[in-house]
Parts: structure tokens; sequence; C-alpha cells
């Protein structure tokens, strides 16, 4: 190639590069810094971003001030198609917030303009959220809808609104007084600790009205004339989601407070802070369906707008942006029977120690009543404690022992005492010498012979045991219950002296109250009972309960109800005659055993079965004391923690409970 053909090459190609940039009109540069700002924006963070006029520290400072009150929100930010004009470019921003469970978009516009060789963004706050001008903010506000009711059997309202008062002092109304004086003197009144009340007044703010004590309206004796008496108290009728009576069912129920530090964490933007919550029982389990969703507004305004001044404006002076309207929650309909309940806590509410009864309905399954008593302390005895159940476990031994052959009428050795691997095991105190000896299978269970129930373990295997709990419905899942609960613990294995105390209801054994009751309503049914107090389970966005045994569970009662392997329900499970053949030996505890007692109940006959559980390490041993019962369509359970015989002690409660209910 000669010279002349390369110096026409060279020259061509610096005339095609001389007209490519001729064409090119700076898309690239400003469609890069589109796609910057559009990332930072996302990331709420625009100080790597360079600005024409304008700091990015006080940008930055600015974009993190409008969008404030959406926290912890953030946006997603697109750059669309650039548009170029000289010097000059603009580029939509597509915004995706996804505000509650709704999603809010819209659209702005973002400037650029080249300086040399580089292209600056031109800050405008109309490129965050529409028509913003640079001395608004965006405000987020949201409105609870009603939160709906608790409904027990019937649908009658368990927890419904009921007009309180809230008691306080409202510290502008105090005028010259002194507000350490007005505090102490209304925590006086109200029953509240003065000096930590006093204390509360003092630190806050002078506008601020600080709450006392919330009254119910109905019963309060502390009247308005007393409050207004006190300079700058007051007392402000609302209405809150209450029961009946503050015991009513509440270690059950739970209760409604404002949202703690961990609620709002935990909820993913769903509460925030001054929102009510449930808290404890079916008011936090099923809380989503129950508080419903609220209403949401997100609003430009000035960021200097004072309360006072959008209250006194005749109109308001904000722009609505974003409405989510509210959705009421879904009433949760429970078989909880108020009669029943208030009887069953009436019933207990003398006794000292943790205690509880459970009343339910063997034919459907229908959890009536779940009364833990007041020396629970709030705890759910009745559902979730985890105690030894001492003889009334002779029940799940005697369905054992029917499937290995024997009858009511089959005889039995009842012993005075019986010696396993070195170890005594005694008949309670107080046997009848007239029950020794050879006796029938009723006999034995009439009175509660621990020695031929023990000495039967040569014939009942651990499994077998286990076999027959699960056959009644014990130490299983019961999926249609909706809370949580302890079904029971019967394990597996066991042998010598702990296989020995597993023939008695001790040992590793453990029963809840609840699971008490349906193994009794096992034997009123003919078939396990699968207990059921939630009746819609599914009516809202609901957690899920756990009502399940476990094989190796704490001996303590736990706040959770869980397994590691929740057994299933029984592939045997107890016939209609096996049960009719437990239902005449409880009825034999009547007739001639030591429940003679509950012979008087009106009604049907009344089959029962007691029990005592020694626990502890103190000589002679704390009992537990367990009375279980059937009595038509319903079985009971009462139970007291350390309550000495369950004939004694937990007999009378029962026989006060079943004759009330009639």
């Amino acid at each position: 190639m000669g010279k002349s053909t390369k110096l026409s090459l060279a020259v061509a190609a610096l005339i095609l590069g001389t007209s490519l940039v001729a064409c090119d009109d700076g898309r690239g540069g400003a469609e890069a810094a589109a796609r910057q700002l559009a990332s930072a924006v996302s990331g709420l963070d625009v100080g790597g971003v360079a600005f024409d006029g304008k700091d990015a520290a006080a940008a930055n400072e600015q974009l993190k001030n409008v969008f404030a009150s959406l926290d912890p929100a953030k946006p997603t930010v697109e750059a669309g198609e650039i548009t170029v004009d000289g010097e000059n470019a603009s580029a939509p921003l597509t915004y995706s917030w996804k505000i509650a469970d709704s999603d809010w978009k819209y659209t702005t516009s973002a400037a650029f303009r080249k300086s040399g060789d580089k292209w600056l963004t031109v800050w405008n706050p109309a490129s965050l959220a529409p028509d913003l001008n640079d001395s608004e903010i965006l405000t987020k506000g949201t409105r609870s809808p009603q939160r709906a009711d608790i409904l027990g059997a019937g649908d009658v309202p368990l927890v419904t609104y009921r007009p309180v008062v809230n008691v306080g002092i409202d510290k502008p109304q105090l005028g010259a007084a002194d507000p350490a004086d007005s505090a102490a003197k209304l925590a006086a009144l109200v029953g509240v600790d003065p000096a930590g009340y006093t204390q509360q007044v003092k630190a806050s703010g002078a506008e601020a009205f600080v709450p006392a004590i919330t009254l119910r309206e109905e019963g309060r004796t502390v009247t308005n004339e007393q409050i207004a008496a006190i300079p700058g108290a007051r007392a402000i009728p609302d209405s809150v989601p209450l029961a009946p009576n503050r015991t009513f069912a509440r270690a059950v129920l739970g209760s409604v407070g404002q949202a703690t530090a961990e609620q709002i964490e935990a909820s993913e933007g769903k509460l925030t802070a001054g929102d009510a919550t449930g808290v404890g029982g079916l008011q936090q389990q099923y809380d989503e369906q129950l508080r419903g969703t609220d209403a949401v507004v997100i609003r430009a305004q000035r960021a200097d707008l004072t309360r006072e001044q959008i209250q006194s404006a005749a109109t308001d002076p904000r722009r609505v942006l974003f409405e989510i309207a509210p959705q009421p929650g879904t009433p949760l309909k429970t078989t909880l029977d108020p009669r029943l309940q208030t009887l069953a806590e009436t019933t207990l509410q003398d006794v000292k120690p943790a205690s509880a009864i459970v009343a339910l309905r063997p034919s459907s399954g229908a959890v009536l009543a779940a009364a833990s008593g007041p020396g629970s302390n709030g705890y759910n005895t009745a559902m979730l404690g985890q105690y030894a159940p001492g003889s009334t476990f002779k029940m799940v031994d005697s369905l054992a022992m029917f499937r290995n052959g024997l009858t009511p009428d089959s005889k039995v050795q009842c012993t005075p005492t019986l010696n396993v691997d070195g170890r005594t095991f005694k008949n309670a105190e107080g046997y009848p010498e007239g029950s020794l000896g050879s006796v029938t299978l009723r006999d034995a269970f009439a009175h509660s012979c621990n020695t031929a129930f023990i000495a039967a373990r040569d014939s009942v295997s651990q499994g077998q045991l286990e076999a027959a709990a699960m056959a009644m419905g014990l130490a299983v899942e019961a999926p249609s219950l909706g809370a949580d609960a302890f079904l029971g613990s019967v394990p597996a294995e066991a042998a010598g002296t702990e296989h020995a105390a597993s023939m008695i209801g001790q040992g590793k054994v453990l029963l809840s109250p609840l699971a008490a009751a349906m193994m009794a309503g096992a034997v009123a049914k003919g078939a396990p009972v699968s207990p059921q107090l939630v009746l819609n389970p599914d009516g809202g966005a609901a957690a899920a309960g756990t009502a399940s045994g476990s094989a190796a569970p704490s001996a303590q009662p736990s706040a959770t109800a869980s397994a590691e392997a929740p057994s299933t329900a029984s592939d045997k499970p107890i016939t209609a005659a096996e049960a009719a053949s437990l239902a005449d030996m409880m009825r034999a505890v009547v007739t001639s055993g030591h429940a003679g007692f509950l012979s008087s109940v009106p009604g049907q006959p009344v089959g029962a079965k007691t029990g005592t559980a020694e626990f502890g390490n103190e000589n002679p041993p704390k009992t537990h004391a367990w009375i279980v019962a059937v009595h038509g369509d319903l079985a009971v359970a009462v139970f007291v923690e350390d309550g000495g015989l369950g004939a004694t002690t937990s007999g009378p409660l029962l026989k006060a409970f079943l004759t009330a209910a009639g």
C-alpha cells in the first residue's frame, strides 16, 4: 500500500471520528447520572451524588427529613428513558413503596445539567414526591379500626368494647397547683404507687396528660367528683376491649395493651409505637385477625406545621398523596361458656396454691371452661400445666389391662406395700383393710390400690402404657384446639422403679388439667376426644397454636407446649366397649369408693377418679390433688398443685362445680 493510500485512510478515519463525536449528545453520561440518582434514592443516601448548585451533604439531610416518617420503609426507584436537550437532560423516576400490605407507586421527574464533561444532578424536592416543595416533608398517619370481639359459646361476646375512664393529671389544667402534690393525691385515691406516679408527672412535658389508671365504668367506686376535687386531675371517657371482669379467663384470652419495643421490632413494620396489640393468650396468638388492618394516609406538609395549626385551620393544610382504607378485624369464635367459666373461677377463688378446673363436652370436644385459680398468678395452669397425674392415670392402666384380657371383675392382688428394686410403694393413708387381698379390678380402682396396679407392671409394658394413653387422646396432637396447650407426656420406655411409678401416674408421666379432662371425656364419648377451643382459627392471619405431647418435656410448667416430634392420633383408639368398662369402674368410685360425696350431685350419675401425686424433696412430700369426673355430656378435671389428697381437696371443689353447673 502506498503512502498516499495510507494518508487517505487516516484522513477518512479522522473525519469519521469527528462526525461521531459531533453526533454524540452526551446521552451515555446522562443515563449514568440518572441511574446513580435512582440507586442512591433507593438507599435513601444521596451523599455520593454530584449536584449542580447543591451541597451533597445538605441534599442528603433534606432527603432523610422528607422520608423520615416512612421509616423503616424504603423505596425502589427506577430511572426511565433519558431526554437530552443540549447541556440539559431529564428522566422520569418511578417509585415503588411497600406501605403496610399495599403498594404505593408514583412517577416524578429528575433534571440533569452538563458541566464540562460531567453530568450533574439538579436538586429538586419534587423529584422525591409529586409536587413537593423545598419546605415540605412527608408524614405518615395511621388509624386502627375497632378491634374485633372474642366470642364465646353461642357467639356471646366475651371480650368486647366496654366503657372506661382514663384517670390522670392533665398538666395544662394544673394552674398554680403543685404537680407533685396533685399526683400524690390522685395516686392515693386510685391506688397506684404515689412515688412512681409523682415522678412520671414531674418528668412529663407541660402539655402532657399523664395517665394514672384506667377504670371500668361499670362498678367503679372512685367518682368523677373525687377526681375533679384534685387540681389538674381528669377522668376522660373511653372504651377498650375487655372481658366481663378483670379475671375472666385472662390466662386463656390474654389482654390488649400498647405494643412493646420487642413486638414492634418483630412485626416487620405492622406495629408502631402507641399501637394496641394482643398481650398473651388468644389476643396475642390471633392479634392480626382481631386487629384488622390500619388506615394509612401519607401526606405532604410544611416541615414546621404544628398540631395546633392543623387543628385550628378551616381546611386541612396538608396534601394527601396516598391512602389505605382500614379493614376491620374478624371476631374470634370460641367454645367457652361464660356461665361455666365464671362458675369455675368462682369455685377456685379461695384456693391459694396454683389450681385449675377444665370442663369440656365429650361429644364435640368443645372446651366450655378453662379456669386457672388466683394461685396460678396469671399462668394458664388449666391448659399449659405439666404435672404428675397420680392415680387418675389408673384409667390408662386399666385400659392397657383390658387389652391384655382383664375385665372389671378380674381378680388382682392388693397388698399393703410392694417392694420394687429396693423401693417400697404403699397405698394412701387410710386405705380400707377390707379392700386388701384378692379383690376385683373394679374394687382396686374404686379404692385406688397402688400396689395392685404396680403389680401389673410385668404384664403391662411401658410401651403398652404409652399406647393406651394415646388411645385415650393423650400425648398426641390436637389440630382442632386452636390454642397453645400441653396434652401429656408418657415415656415409651421405662424400667424398674420408673416403670412402677408410671403405673400410678408418677415418674415421668405428666398431664395438664385439660388433658385429664380429655381422658375422662374419652370414657363418656366411647372414643378419643379431639378438643376444640377456637372455632374459626383461619378467620384471619393467626399464629399457629400448638397442642401436643412430648416424649420428654420439662417437669416444670412451661410457657410453650410444643414437642420436637409430636405424636399423631393412635391407630387403635379406645372402643365403646372399653370405655363402658372404664365407666363401670369410675361409677364404682362414687358408689363404693372414696368419692361417695358425689352421689348427691343432681342429674345423671357421676363417674369419677381421684388422684394424689407426690412432688418435691420435702419429707413428707407435698402432693398434687386431682379428681376427674364425667356427668352426662360433661367431663371435668379439678387440680390443686399443693393440695393434699385428691378426694379431700379437689373433690369438694368438683362437687360444688357439678352441683351448680346443673
